[in-house]
């Protein structure tokens, strides 16, 4: 298994701190997903802002819970756990 080097939370300065607030507030914790894009904060930024896009607008004819049922089907079809 690949070794991927992440900033622990208790690490974390500035920009990524403020992520990794953020993802506590959203979720309870930072999840690994996160975690991997952490050595660049300005990505771990922009990916989360198009996971808001896609998941949380309104602009989409289907439901947050569609959307989210989609996603996990397809998480599951490709053996991943996210």
């Amino acid at each position: 298994m690949p070794w991927i080097t992440t900033v622990p939370e208790d690490e974390a300065e500035g920009p990524l701190k403020r992520e990794y607030e953020q993802a506590i507030r959203r979720a309870g914790h930072v999840f690994h997903i996160l975690k991997v894009q952490s050595l660049t904060p300005r990505i771990l930024h922009a990916g989360m802002g198009l996971y808001q896009a896609l998941m949380l607008s309104d602009a989409s004819a289907l439901s947050r819970t569609e959307r989210e049922a989609i996603a996990t089907a397809v998480s599951q079809a490709n053996g991943c756990r996210y």
